[in-house]
């Protein structure tokens, strides 16, 4: 197997749990908890929690396989969840028979209220993912490839405050117009401030994970710091 052939098996990996993490957090958002993390008390959605792996990947595919690679990779996650969404949109039209273990409402009450919802995560999905590349790689050539815990960092946590304010706003003014969204701004500014405050913990956490596989993949394919694959 060649060089390149080993990069694009691992790409495929990456891209397999960045893809399926951003399904999850689709299917999984409905469902929320309290998290006491001692310093503060976090109120999240449970869609939250796979939901940092995905801007770990992309900057991973970002430093070794390039901002070209990166968008695609962003543009893939979002057509399989649209994919999805048609997939759950066409099975809760379907008529449960009587001995089935979970009727229509059941069904529905779990997978069809996902309209406003899923449109807004997938739009601020979108605009912080997009961000977080260009912020990214604008960084990366800034600093001549030097520093990656610096364009690790703020790329997430800015990106990551960007999609965390715009999927809540979007919410807020879906529930105003009428939409079961579940959401009102008297809840804007507990849920921005978890869930934000959450996303940059896991950030910080995950910079360690970053750089063991940047440089693992970086030994792998003797790529020089700020160099990526062809």
């Amino acid at each position: 197997m060649t060089a390149e052939q080993k990069g694009q098996r691992i790409l495929q990996i990456l891209s397999a749990v960045f893809i399926a993490s951003l399904v999850a957090c689709n299917l999984i958002f409905q469902k929320f908890f309290i998290l006491d993390a001692h310093y503060t008390i976090f109120v999240l959605s449970v869609g939250i929690l796979p939901y940092p792996i995905t801007f770990l990947i992309t900057d991973i595919v970002s430093e070794i396989y390039g901002k070209e690679k990166a968008n695609k990779l962003v543009l893939s996650g979002f057509f399989a969840s649209i994919f999805t969404i048609v997939i759950l949109m066409i099975a809760d039209s379907t008529q449960a028979v009587f001995f089935s273990p979970i009727d229509n409402p059941t069904f529905h009450k779990v997978f069809g209220l996902f309209g406003p919802a899923v449109l807004a995560s997938m739009c601020a999905y979108l605009l912080a993912q997009f961000i977080d590349i260009r912020v990214f790689h604008f960084l990366k050539d800034a600093t001549g490839g030097r520093y990656f815990w610096l364009r690790n960092n703020f790329s997430t946590l800015f990106s990551q405050m960007v999609d965390t304010a715009s999927v809540l706003i979007l919410l807020c003014v879906a529930s105003d117009m009428g939409w079961s969204t579940g959401l009102s701004w008297e809840r804007f500014p507990e849920l921005f401030v978890g869930g934000y405050l959450f996303k940059v913990s896991v950030a910080l956490l995950d910079t360690p994970i970053a750089y063991l596989c940047c440089y693992f993949l970086r030994k792998r394919f003797n790529l020089k710091i700020g160099e990526s694959l062809k």
